[in-house]
């Protein structure tokens, strides 16, 4: 049961990675299916062993089922995580990943860290990346003005993190803004 909207801060981590799971990805087929429609569009034909791109729910789906391989994404490795922890380590902006980054190496490496190479080290590299981005949120937001907030590059996780303290903030900025202070009512006077 959905909790009324009063009650809802935020998107559960679940709910994105069911929303990430709509991402296409490559798989090597390891059995024949003909063109599948689904309600999110037509997949297929599967012809071993010719790469194909499906949803991610498809591709777990049948990873479950020992009928396909996953291809992990070109920024799933750990040169290109590397890369990009060194960057947000030593650039005060956020370095450039896939929107849903989180979600989908969640996803991937918990169905298929057999497909992956390396799984140790890049579960370890996101959880740094994920540390090093937290913390400048935080640098990010305890500077938080009325007029602006530019976090450019955040993921879709890293947004649902921040949403409920944003939002509380925005809103006592707000009154505060809107409400003159005692001091500057009597100087109306």
């Amino acid at each position: 049961m959905a909790l009324p909207p009063p009650l809802r801060i935020s998107v559960t981590p679940a709910e994105l990675e069911l929303i990430a799971s709509e991402q296409l990805v490559e798989i090597v087929p390891l059995v024949a299916m003909e063109r599948t429609a689904f309600i999110s569009g037509a997949y297929g034909p599967l012809r071993p062993p010719t790469k194909c791109k499906v949803p991610i729910w498809m591709a777990t789906n049948l990873k479950l089922k020992k009928k396909c391989h996953i291809v992990p994404p070109d920024w799933l490795n750990v040169e290109f995580l590397q890369e990009r922890l060194n960057r947000e380590t030593s650039v005060p902006e956020f370095s450039e990943l896939p929107f849903r980054f989180a979600e989908i190496a969640k996803v991937l490496l918990d169905v298929a860290s057999d497909d992956v190479s390396n799984p140790d080290k890049i579960r370890s590299l996101l959880q740094d990346i994920r540390e090093a981005r937290q913390a400048k949120s935080r640098d990010g937001l305890s500077v938080l003005d009325h007029s602006e907030l530019s976090l450019p590059n955040l993921s879709s996780m890293e947004i649902n993190e921040i949403r409920p303290f944003f939002i509380r903030s925005m809103g006592i900025l707000t009154k505060l803004v809107r409400e003159p202070n005692p001091q500057q009512m009597n100087q109306l006077e």
